[in-house]
């Protein structure tokens, strides 16, 4: 059987960096109360407040089960309300409270610092290779190209 050592496994590096990003996002924005978790849905919802559960489940790309718990625990954060959609009472849709508002520019700039951090001494025409690549590589995966 072959090995595949971690620094040549594109798997392993991208998580590695995806965790290592986490923890530093992690405690850039502590002081908010928010956690790495509830980031991406806070993302969405200041690009589009007011989103469905699904719809948030689409645009953070995570499963109905995990939307659902974390939902939970923004509400029970003070971050996100419930209500019922106007035009469809079967589905709730979400929007930001007063105190995600007032924390918005200390997460982002957080999640900036992580993201300095981790650019540095990396000039600006790599870094747009590099995130054209991931881009290809998630349609690759999303689209299930071989």
């Amino acid at each position: 059987m072959t090995s595949l050592p971690r620094q040549s496994s594109l798997g392993y590096q991208v998580n590695h960096l995806a965790r290592l990003l986490a923890n530093g996002l992690r405690v850039n924005i502590a002081d908010t109360g928010v956690t790495p978790g509830q980031f991406a849905q806070l993302l969405a919802l200041y690009e589009e407040d007011g989103l469905t559960q699904q719809e948030l489940c689409d645009r953070v790309r995570i499963d109905q089960s995990t939307m659902a718990h974390t939902l939970h625990r923004m509400q029970r954060d003070g971050l996100i309300v419930r209500a019922t959609d106007p035009e469809d009472r079967r589905r709730s849709r979400y929007t930001l409270t007063e105190r995600a508002r007032r924390i918005q520019d200390a997460l982002t700039q957080g999640a900036r610092a992580a993201n300095a951090r981790a650019l540095h001494g990396i000039d600006q025409e790599e870094i747009d290779a590099f995130m054209r690549t991931l881009d290809r590589m998630i349609a690759n995966l999303e689209t299930g190209q071989p």
